[in-house]
């Protein structure tokens, strides 16, 4: 199926594939705020970063003057994270200041965006709440103080119940999505938050996404899902079969540097074979390595990563990624 995109959020989208003056796909250096949220394992994930002209009397009046972001998701992904960067460029607010932009804003930029993509535009207002929380560390600047609450996602899930395993979202942060968003149903909280859309176990498990549901709204406020369950999202932006939940790192098998290069190249075709291509083919996609010669790994894309406009994003953020974070950081992964 194709998604019902406004033209604003398909010309956004072409234009950050193309690499059009004016875009901003891509990472600042030595940033003073950035901000993750989302997994790439599981399809969709940002990294935002934005720089500051600093204010050297009051650090709470430093001026956000550039935006930029990496992410691998699909069409509204990549548009959605464009409309972020322009709507704060646009205003030259301080972070503070842009912490007032919501997920709202985000789709009135883009002139819409179809329900079950909704979650797009979620994943940047959390990025840019978490870059706000690293620029206010980096520059002593007290939030609380000014009664300001942001949650660090990565400390909230290293203590708290995650109930959706698919993408590691736990129990406060979906709890605290479904009264801000006003959440009623389950494929609400799919469309929004990507929760549950993958194998669907967290749907009705003890402690899951309905009993959470209940507890916040009541059984009276929140509405069993009679329809069927919201279809996984693929990273491709359309649907598809349950996935698995993501594949784990392999256990390394012994310093690399020790390895000879046939050993070497047993690796990498391990880790493709383990890691990567289960992740690519639940979406309809595939990979072949044609070669590889020395750290060079030539590969081919195969199925529906075969002129996918994300194609270059697939090999730089999974392939390569998957390769340096399990293998070796001088991998270089090129397609033929």
């Amino acid at each position: 199926m194709a998604w019902d995109y406004s033209e604003k959020t398909k010309q956004l989208f072409l234009d950050a594939v193309a690499g059009k003056p004016g875009t901003h796909l891509g990472e600042i250096e030595n940033p003073d705020g950035i901000g993750e949220h989302g997994s790439i394992a599981c399809g969709d994930a940002l990294k935002f970063t934005f720089r500051v002209e600093k204010n050297d009397e009051d650090p709470t009046q430093d001026r956000i003057v550039e935006t930029k972001y990496l992410t691998f998701g699909c069409t509204s992904a990549i548009a959605a994270s464009e409309a972020l960067c322009c709507i704060l460029e646009d205003k030259k607010c301080t972070p503070i200041e842009a912490l007032k932009v919501t997920n709202a804003d985000i789709v009135e930029f883009l002139e819409g965006l179809p329900q079950q993509k909704i979650h797009c535009s979620v994943m940047g207002e959390e990025a840019l709440q978490a870059a706000v929380l690293d620029w206010s560390r980096k520059r002593g600047v007290d939030l609380k103080a000014l009664g300001i609450e942001i949650v660090d996602e990565v400390e909230e899930q290293e203590h708290d119940r995650i109930v959706c395993r698919c993408f590691s979202l736990t129990e406060s942060y979906i709890r605290r999505k479904i009264k801000e968003l006003n959440l009623r149903t389950i494929p609400e909280i799919t469309a929004a938050i990507k929760a549950g859309g993958a194998c669907g176990a967290c749907h009705h498990e003890p402690g899951g996404l309905q009993d959470i549901l209940d507890d916040v709204w009541g059984r009276e406020g929140a509405k069993p899902a009679e329809e069927k369950p919201a279809p996984s999202l693929s990273m491709f932006g359309e649907p598809t079969k349950p996935a698995a939940p993501a594949p784990q790192p392999s256990e390394p098998i012994q310093d690399v540097t020790e390895l000879s290069p046939y050993q070497f190249a047993k690796r990498i075709e391990q880790e493709i074979e383990s890691n990567i291509r289960p992740m690519l083919q639940k979406d309809g996609g595939d990979i072949e390595i044609i070669d590889i010669k020395g750290k060079l790994v030539y590969v081919t894309l195969r199925g529906a990563c075969v002129g996918c406009s994300g194609a270059t994003q697939t090999l730089k953020f999974i392939v390569e990624k998957v390769l340096h974070d399990n293998v070796s950081n001088e991998i270089r992964v090129i397609q033929v």
